[in-house]
């Protein structure tokens, strides 16, 4: 567990940190849980006012969206720090100082003993059993005192009460200065004010900690063991059950602690994601996600995202927890009236975009200093460093623009931009070269054989072909067929024709690097063209040629031809020489809906993706209702939906197009509305159509139920920033079940058009709010 020399560059930070980041099992926070079978969550909000907001097991899945802290349990006082134990939970009063634990069957009652309920603490912690606690005003300058504790001790009809014990006291420490504590199962450690760490309670010698003299950034104690940070080396110290913390994090600093019954975790120093070791699954935990604190219990963790102060839960040994938390914001950590230090910054609500909310404390002369960040997640680079008032800024690789991001985001210079046309160019000045000698050959046998071009213009003039594929009259020239190429007519887009070796030098010969894709019809590169624009060759393969004669080739030509619209993939050009069948289409260089959704992509903010389903509405309409003869797509999906170079949505992928009857054609609708009604629900949610780490797996069948029992808050995506007000994307949930009701007949078509009058106004009233 030694530090590396790249850790030590970030000590001087950790050197500064306050003692209340640690946060977890055993410690203090502004989040934490219970453990045990009696598991629930409570964290302090965002409100200003510090009220406590608490969920847990089937508990807020049966409450409506919008329900405040109160609903949730009622009776629990404004807070300053919370500390979870065995069933039950407790806290620091936020106005008086004064310790209050509580259950969720009894949030109202205090199971504080008489004796300790009138005294002021300052750092409070809870074992399985147990409280203990240290004594001093919580706002005051002074951060150590001598330490209070109680049991909580559980009676025969299985309820919980308190009561004085001799358990955990200890005459050699009672009458010693800490400045925190930590509790566990039988055990409570307490860090001394001048350096060191004393343990006692019934099980502290099975900790094995003894002749410690270091100061702790962090401290936080699982079930029957204990870790720290030191403030001297930045070392991960461990102590107690080794197979609690087997695997520690190597070489990567962390900035706080916590901890649950068998597992560890920590919030990284550099870029604020979660650190895990000990008993537990390492994919259960989130990836690309900052938090700013998390806490953990028996069976699962919750964290408070650094981006928008949302909760976010998962399983220790699993992905997906069986409660979710309420869509509320949370306080990012604990008030205090102490300056902040080098290394942190002050907390500033007004990030939240909420006008109302600047303070999150209940006083003014409070303030929440945080641990500043020193780098971003993967996709995205450090556009803005810490300051005093805000942390660093991360942005998104695809807004980069120049060369302080380039190695970071794996982009290409412009240098290396100039050195690749300039190789296109060098192409096609031996192309343009090859055509001219060409040109002179075919000059130089014009001259030889006069007698055969008057032979050939004495035959007379071909017919005209009278529709953009340009088919050949096969009464004029009998030799026309699989390999010529069709020449162009008019048609709404005019599309090009390409030669087969211009589409060859412009995907490198087709190679797989050049891939974008592939699917059932075949493969699709990214091609330069001679010209320099870039588009994208969709190639069918052998098996599609074999299976699809030439009509339906040039019926589908037909039909592509008169797409054209700003929603839509539109058809470029094509090539149908030497056996191949190539469409060459737009370029989309921000990929499909699908890989910002689901593989790994910089994610789309809630206006991008308001505008998308907008958009995506849009589409499906105009090919439903505005083109003549109407068509249905009949495969639409996230993955069919590519984003264009202003990240607008276009639909692609349409295949085969004929319809062979108007019943087919109404039926095929009707799926195009109910995959529609899909897109959006991935949309909403971040979750893919079929995923088998879900139960149920599908999503209509997951999504669907809690939207008719008003429980859409449930699905929506708490990955990236969301508003406070939520009602937009609830009302586009109300619309994705409609598109998916299972008896076709009672899907209406119009839920497009409804789509896109909401998006109008819900777009709108989202960029008010992301760009305040």
């Amino acid at each position: 567990m030694q530090s590396s020399p790249h850790s030590l560059l970030l000590l001087p930070i950790l050197l500064v940190l306050c003692s209340p980041c640690a946060y977890g099992f055993g410690t203090t926070g502004p989040i934490t849980a219970s453990f045990g079978r009696d598991e629930f969550f409570c964290t302090i909000d965002a409100s200003g006012k510090q009220n406590v907001i608490c969920w847990g097991m089937n508990t807020s899945s049966s409450l409506p969206p919008s329900s405040s802290a109160s609903s949730y349990f009622t009776g629990i006082p404004a807070m300053a720090s919370l500390s979870g134990g065995e069933g039950f939970i407790c806290g620091i009063l936020a106005n008086t100082s004064q310790a209050y634990c509580w259950t969720a069957s009894k949030p109202g009652t205090d199971l504080v003993p008489p004796a300790y309920q009138n005294t002021a603490y300052s750092n409070i912690a809870a074992g399985n059993n147990h409280v203990c606690a240290i004594r001093g005003s919580y706002y005051s300058d002074h951060d150590s005192g001598t330490v209070d504790c109680w049991e909580i001790v559980r009676t025969s009809n299985n309820s919980l009460s308190s009561k004085q014990s001799d358990l955990y006291y200890d005459q050699s420490t009672s009458s010693l200065e800490l400045n925190r504590v930590v509790s566990g199962e039988g055990f409570t450690c307490g860090a001394l004010r001048q350096g060191g760490l004393v343990c006692w309670g019934p099980t502290s010698s099975n900790l094995g900690v003894s002749n410690v003299s270091d100061k702790f950034i962090a401290l936080a104690s699982g079930r029957n063991s204990i870790c720290g940070i030191s403030n001297v080396t930045g070392d991960l110290k461990c102590w107690g059950d080794a197979d609690s913390y087997a695997d520690p994090p190597v070489q990567i600093q962390l900035a706080s602690l916590s901890a649950g019954a068998n597992h560890f975790c920590g919030i990284r120093a550099d870029n604020h994601a979660v650190q895990c070791w000990g008993s537990f699954n390492p994919s259960s935990v989130p990836k690309g996600s900052g938090f700013v604190a998390i806490a953990s219990s028996d069976y699962t963790n919750c964290g408070i995202r650094e981006v928008d102060l949302l909760l976010d839960c998962w399983l220790v040994n699993a992905s997906k927890p069986d409660f979710d938390p309420p869509l509320e914001l949370s306080s990012p950590g604990l008030c205090s009236a102490s300056s902040c230090s080098q290394g942190e910054f002050a907390f500033n609500g007004s990030i939240l975009n909420e006008p109302d909310l600047t303070s999150l404390c209940v006083r003014k002369d409070l303030q929440i200093c945080l641990p500043c960040g020193s780098n971003c997640s993967d996709g995205f680079f450090l556009s803005s460093p810490c300051t005093e008032n805000a942390d660093r800024v991360c942005t998104a690789c695809s807004l980069c623009q120049n060369s302080s991001c380039w190695d970071v985001c794996k982009l290409q210079s412009p240098e290396e931009i100039h050195r690749r046309r300039w190789h296109h160019l060098r192409r096609l000045l031996l192309i343009i070269g090859s055509a001219a000698l060409c040109f002179l050959l075919i000059l130089t046998c014009g001259c030889l054989f006069p007698c055969l071009i008057a032979k050939r213009k004495g035959q007379g003039t071909k017919k005209q072909p009278k529709s953009c594929i340009g088919k050949a009259d096969q009464e004029g020239d009998m030799n026309v067929g699989l390999h010529s190429s069709p020449s162009t007519a008019s048609c709404p887009g005019m599309p090009q024709v390409f030669r087969l070796s211009e589409l060859k030098d412009a995907t490198n010969g087709f190679k797989e690097f050049n891939e974008l894709g592939r699917g059932g019809y075949g493969f699709v590169y990214k091609a330069v063209l001679a010209d320099g624009r870039v588009v994208a060759v969709k190639r069918a393969n052998a098996a599609t040629i074999i299976h699809t004669n030439n009509r339906d080739f040039e019926m589908e030509l037909e039909i592509l031809c008169k797409i054209r619209h700003c929603n839509i993939v539109n058809l470029l050009g094509y090539c149908a020489e030497m056996g191949e069948r190539l469409l060459v289409y737009e370029y989309m260089p921000h990929g499909t809906l699908y890989d910002h959704l689901h593989g790994g992509l910089s994610p789309l903010n809630w206006s991008l993706r308001i505008k998308i389903s907008m958009q995506v509405a849009k589409g499906v309409e105009y090919l439903h209702k505005e083109l003549v003869p109407p068509i249905a797509h009949k495969d639409l999906k996230s993955s069919n939906i590519l984003l264009d170079s202003e990240w607008g949505a276009r639909i692609a992928d349409f295949g085969l197009l004929i319809t062979s009857s108007d019943k087919d054609l109404s039926g095929d609708m009707e799926s195009d509305v109910y995959n529609f009604g899909i897109v959006l629900l991935e949309i909403l949610s971040g979750r893919k159509a079929y995923d088998r780490d879900f139960t149920p797996p599908n999503i209509v069948e997951w999504a669907v139920p809690l939207i008719k029992q008003g429980k859409a808050a449930a699905i929506i995506d708490r990955y990236i920033n969301l508003p406070r007000n939520v009602e937009p994307l609830l009302k586009l949930a109300d619309i994705a079940g409609l598109a998916v009701r299972e008896n076709p007949r009672f899907r209406k078509l119009a839920v497009l058009g409804e789509t896109r009058a909401f998006a109008f106004a819900s777009i709108h009233l989202l960029l008010l709010i992301f760009t305040k």
